[in-house]
Formats: structure tokens, C-alpha cells, sequence
């Protein structure tokens, strides 16, 4: 599963994987285990994983997120030993530590939870996700 595949719905509680657009919305299926199913209208904030980006202070102002979720793979490969209800502190110095040029005032700590959540939940049901665009399209051709 690729960052591109994989949505944020404003409003409810985890990650979600697009399964295909409708005309007035998209059909996702939640990544929880549970497999429900979800249609989300136009009006809903729908965000993909690979159009997210943190604030920074580098020129562009940004650091992408797979970038980020890659670079934490890199580190933790895949046990961070954080949670959502891990001490703010120890929430900040972990994103501190992988990202140094973080915008910590436009960066809440509801940001850095979510950021962690998330991670935890693709490490574990998806960790091909954090593979390099390469493997994945040597290992699906070699599948194929």
C-alpha cells in the first residue's frame, strides 16, 4: 500500500484506504481491522497521506510527510515506543530528533500524536509502505 492510497477524514479517528471515487465523494475502508466501509461526500476534508506535509523552517517551508514516516522508519523500524498518550515532551523531542528544523509553533502536539498513530498503525498493518519506490516495483514485477 503506497502513501497515495491511504486517507485522513477530518472528524474521525484513524487512517483509511481509498477504494474508489464516486460522483459526489470516495469510497474508503477504514484500516482498523474492522474493514468498514465509509463513503465520504465532496463537502467531507478528505487529505491523502502523500499530499501532507509539516511545517518547517527550511526554504520550502515544509518537509513531506512519507519523508518524515520514512525517516522514523529508518530510526524506530517500526517500534517507536510512543503512543497518543505518551507526555507532550517526550512527544516533541521525539519529532525534534527526527525532524531538528520543525516548526514547533505551528506544530501542535496533536499534530505529533496523529504523526505517531499513524506511524504505529502502517508499521504494523502496512510496512511495505516504507519500502523505496524501487523495491516495491522490483518486488511487483518479480511477483508478477
Amino acid at each position: 500500500m503506497k502513501f497515495e492510497e491511504i486517507a485522513a477524514v477530518s472528524g474521525k479517528g484513524g487512517l483509511f484506504k481509498v477504494l474508489k471515487p464516486t460522483k459526489t465523494g470516495v469510497i474508503l475502508e477504514s484500516l482498523d481491522g474492522k474493514k468498514s466501509k465509509l463513503v465520504v461526500g465532496a463537502d467531507a476534508q478528505v487529505s491523502i497521506l502523500s499530499e501532507i506535509s509539516i511545517y518547517t523552517h527550511t526554504k520550502d517551508g515544509s518537509t513531506p510527510l512519507n519523508e518524515v514516516m520514512h525517516k522514523i522508519h529508518e530510526e524506530f523500524e517500526g517500534d517507536t515506543g510512543l503512543d497518543k498518550n505518551s507526555d507532550p515532551d517526550e512527544l516533541k523531542s521525539f519529532l525534534k530528533h527526527i525532524l531538528p528544523d520543525y516548526d514547533e509553533d505551528r506544530v501542535y502536539v496533536s499534530d505529533i500524536k496523529k504523526l505517531v498513530s499513524w506511524y504505529n498503525l502502517l508499521s504494523k498493518i502496512a510496512p511495505e509502505s516504507f519500502q523505496p519506490e524501487e523495491e516495491v516495483k522490483e518486488e511487483e514485477t518479480s511477483e508478477g
